[in-house]
């Protein structure tokens, strides 16, 4: 799907140049589902096809429909540039799945790399240190719980991909958003109908609770320990990790025994849950919880206003992953 009309009602032409450089367009390649959408689980398996390019451009939309700053909307168009093929896979791959840190090492280093980039950034008068950090922006990204346009984005998409919320509501909720001071005197996205932020807050903590659920997990830990056995045996490299993920495919599917492994990979759709290791194949798999608590102008967190949202998102926060869990197909 397409939000880009909603977030804003052209694409400027600065944007368009720097997203249609090399580096960007190989993430019209990557998936934003870490791997999970080549899987056959039902919640997975009707995804419509929505990419890391797809996700950069309507961050940067967003920061530039409510900052109209070019170094700001640049930094979101970019901070996805380093993510690898299966994204997240990745830092399942390196030990880093509870924060997921990882995948963003590299950002400075391909735009300092990258001579179309950098003349782009020549044009515009930018240097890179304006834009390889989106951190130090707020409304591109703030610490968790706070919404951000990084959150807001994925959020708004997968709450229509995930068949939570139509068009209509989306585009009423983003048009509620402002940018204003929060109770830390920082400036956020905040909503100012309490109704369309209750709707929200709760169709961010659905999207949240399949990001952990037995079926991702799976399917990333999965990947990874696939991914991983293909690097030790000489199939891939960590490089190739980086190009992008119908080359990476195409590698696995010339040799026979991972031909198999990935079109085993490819039926799993179904979760076999044990309080014990019953063999080899199950595992133990921790998740970084994501969530969002928005805010309401002059009113406060959504949290010290509806009870029942507070309650739902203990519960998701309070939720154990300490059973072992194994993917099978029918």
């Amino acid at each position: 799907m397409n939000l880009t009309s909603i977030y804003h009602h052209e694409i400027p032409e600065f944007l368009v140049q720097f997203a249609n450089t090399p580096a960007m367009l190989r993430l019209k390649q990557v998936g934003m589902h870490c791997g999970c959408e080549y899987t056959s689980f039902p919640i997975f398996k009707h995804l419509e096809r929505y990419s890391r390019y797809d996700h950069s451009i309507g961050v940067a939309l967003i920061i530039y429909h409510f900052t109209k700053d070019i170094k700001q909307s640049l930094a979101g168009l970019f901070h996805d540039i380093a993510t690898p093929s299966f994204s997240h896979v990745i830092d399942f791959l390196n030990n880093d799945h509870l924060t997921q840190e990882s995948t963003e090492d590299g950002t400075k280093e391909i735009i300092e790399q990258d001579a179309q980039i950098q003349e782009l950034l020549q044009l515009y008068q930018l240097t890179t240190e304006d834009v390889y950090d989106y951190h130090k922006y707020p409304i591109a990204d703030n610490d968790t719980p706070k919404l951000s346009a990084d959150r807001l984005e994925y959020t708004l998409n997968n709450m229509i991909n995930f068949n939570y919320a139509n068009m209509e509501i989306v585009q009423a909720m983003y048009n509620d958003l402002l940018v204003t001071t929060n109770e830390f005197h920082e400036v956020e996205l905040q909503f100012q109908n309490l109704e369309l932020a209750k709707q929200f807050a709760f169709g961010s903590l659905f999207c949240s609770k399949i990001y952990v659920s037995d079926e991702d997990r799976y399917s990333m830990q999965h990947l990874a320990e696939l991914l991983k056995n293909a690097i030790d045996n000489n199939i891939l490299t960590t490089l190739d990790l980086y190009q992008d993920e119908p080359t990476v495919i195409q590698k696995l599917l010339k040799h026979p025994t991972f031909q198999k492994k990935w079109n085993h990979f490819q039926q799993l759709e179904m979760i076999d849950k044990q309080n014990y290791q019953q063999n080899d194949d199950y595992r133990m798999i921790l998740a970084k919880k994501r969530f969002i608590n928005p805010y309401i102008q002059n009113t406060g967190r959504i949290t010290t206003i509806d009870s029942n949202y507070q309650k739902q998102l203990q519960e998701y926060l309070d939720y154990s992953f300490n059973y072992w869990i194994c993917g099978r197909s029918l």
